[in-house]
């Protein structure tokens, strides 16, 4: 059965807080701070952002020579976070002409001339190459946005740099590390430096950690938002397969990928995911009974969790750290004090039960999306199948392969078509067991409106030796069901941040922002990372 720690992989590093390595890594941090006015600008919300911009109190040339200046400071230098894999070398031109068309015109919506970072496995057809991070795909450029970037320059954003990732979004190796890239290196998480950044999504996580931009955009398969913006101090939302177009995004899994908002707050994520949310005829998934909902930022309501009904999967989902659960235990007492029903335990009974057909389904699905992205990308393109990315690899050990090898690529590879009926009976199982079984059952025989579990254990230290080895999880049933699912912070253990999931079914993102907003709003519990070489200090 796959658990975590096959879909992740990690990287060592240590020292003390109070040492004059960690006094310097703290004075790098905040001399890097921007101000505009009063406005923080790393702790700054896309609200508070638009109404700088709306007053000339800041412009968006300043907003991207700050997210420059920022990451020059704080990801190769100072505490290297190595969030970021490449700057947009457009994204000053972008920013000076959105400033022009904001002021004979005025904005596009709230997200105008705002600086976003985006994985490096979504498409830019621009100066900045889509790499998922490997040294394989060094080079490349898109022939064309991915839907989600053409939504985003639609909206006005700025699309200001590619952030690292775990490679191939952690589906190269069982004993993977991640937030490692063989063209990023090792993301570290700056609450604690030697600590996981959590995968794969972990630069998009880091970036908006450290202040390099007040939103950014992840993907995910299982785990990928909402893992990251957990061990972050972040909202991440894993939207319902179909919402928002996969359509140029380097692939894994049909059935489970999508793209979903990481941010600060609630109300960010909510707005970025309107700008995201949006049907697209070169992804199928989104013309499909999509909802009619058209801006996420209505269901904000600081009283959304009054008659609201929510389970704890208590026994499929706790009783791995004891930190966790009484962070979790306390949460579902705040639950409760803002006006929720509380029903305790209210568990999956085929929690887990999946995961070798998923890893099975995952691995068909591979093959197949990577190979058909691979012959997209033209007939100049180096790599057209998955043979020759393991070709490259197995050329390049020393580079690509210094820690952890390509076994899953290698599993994929024999894999035969989507036809064949292990990968079809494997799919059905995977939905009877995570949906009709396993969320639907849940929800229908409680009347719930949602399931709420931590997000995982705090992460863990970096190790490159034995792989990630995360102790537990809840974001298995959204993922593999294809269903919505959000991450709140709840707390610290050690200085450690430690999520709240909240998850339901299909087109549930309007309940999930609302009750998760309350929960917000109520708790406050962020604050932004101190950038400490050491958990322990």
């Amino acid at each position: 059965m796959m658990d975590r720690r096959d879909f992740l992989g990690v990287a060592a590093v240590a020292a003390g807080a109070g040492t004059p390595l960690g006094r310097a890594l703290s004075r790098a941090a905040h001399s890097a701070r921007g101000t505009a006015g009063d406005l923080d600008l790393t702790e700054a919300t896309v609200v508070e952002i638009g109404h700088a911009l709306a007053s000339g109190e800041v412009t968006s040339a300043a907003l991207v020579q700050f997210t420059l200046s920022r990451i020059a400071q704080l990801d190769r230098a100072g505490p290297e976070l190595r969030a970021i894999i490449e700057t947009n070398p457009e994204a000053e031109a972008v920013a000076a002409a959105l400033d022009t068309e904001r002021k004979e015109k005025g904005p596009r919506g709230p997200l105008h001339g705002i600086p976003i970072v985006l994985k490096d496995n979504i498409d830019t057809a621009d100066r900045m190459t889509t790499t998922a991070g490997s040294l394989a795909l060094e080079g490349s450029i898109a022939p064309r946005d991915s839907g989600v970037a053409a939504r985003l320059r639609a909206a006005g954003a700025i699309l200001v740099a590619k952030a690292n990732l775990s490679e191939w979004a952690n589906f190269r190796s069982t004993h993977s590390s991640s937030g490692w890239s063989g063209r990023g290196g090792q993301g570290r998480n700056p609450y604690a430096l030697d600590r996981s950044p959590c995968g794969s999504s972990s630069g998009s996580a880091g970036a908006v950690a450290a202040g390099y931009c007040v939103v950014a955009v992840g993907s995910e398969t299982d785990g990928s938002v909402i893992c990251p913006s957990a061990a972050h101090s972040l909202v991440g939302i894993k939207p319902t397969v179909g919402l928002v177009s996969r359509a140029g995004i380097i692939p894994i899994s049909a059935s489970q990928d999508t793209a979903g908002p990481m941010a600060r707050t609630v109300s960010d994520a909510a707005a970025l995911l309107t700008a995201l949310a949006g049907p697209d005829p070169r992804d199928p998934a989104t013309t499909q009974g999509r909802p009619a909902v058209t801006d996420y930022t209505r269901f904000l309501d600081p009283n959304g969790l009054k008659g609201a009904r929510v389970g704890v999967a208590r026994k499929s989902y706790m009783g791995y750290h004891p930190e966790t659960d009484a962070l979790t235990d306390d949460a579902i007492r705040q639950l409760r004090e803002l006006g929720a029903t509380i029903v305790d335990p209210a568990d999956i009974a085929t929690a887990g039960k999946w995961g070798d057909a998923e890893f099975e389904v995952l691995l068909y699905e591979f093959k197949a999306g990577i190979n058909e992205y691979l012959a997209a990308l033209g007939p100049n393109a180096p790599m057209k199948r998955l043979t020759d990315l393991i070709a490259f690899n197995d050329q390049h050990r020393d580079t690509e392969m210094p820690f952890f090898a390509q076994e899953i690529f290698e599993m994929a590879q024999k894999k035969g078509s989507l036809t064949d009926p292990k990968y079809r009976k494997a799919l059905a199982s995977c939905r009877q067991l995570s949906r009709a079984r396993g969320i639907d059952a849940t929800l229908r025989q409680h009347r719930l409106d949602a399931i709420v579990a931590p997000s995982g254990s705090p992460t863990w230290l970096i190790d490159h030796v034995n792989g990630d080895h995360e102790l537990g999880s809840s974001y298995g049933p959204a993922a593999v069901a294809g269903y919505a699912g959000i991450t709140v912070p709840a707390g610290y253990v050690a200085g450690i941040p430690v999520g709240l999931s909240f998850f339901a079914g299909r087109w549930s993102e309007p309940t999930l922002i609302r009750l998760a907003y309350a929960y917000e709003q109520a708790t406050h519990h962020r604050r932004p990372p101190d950038y400490r070489p050491s958990s322990g200090t």
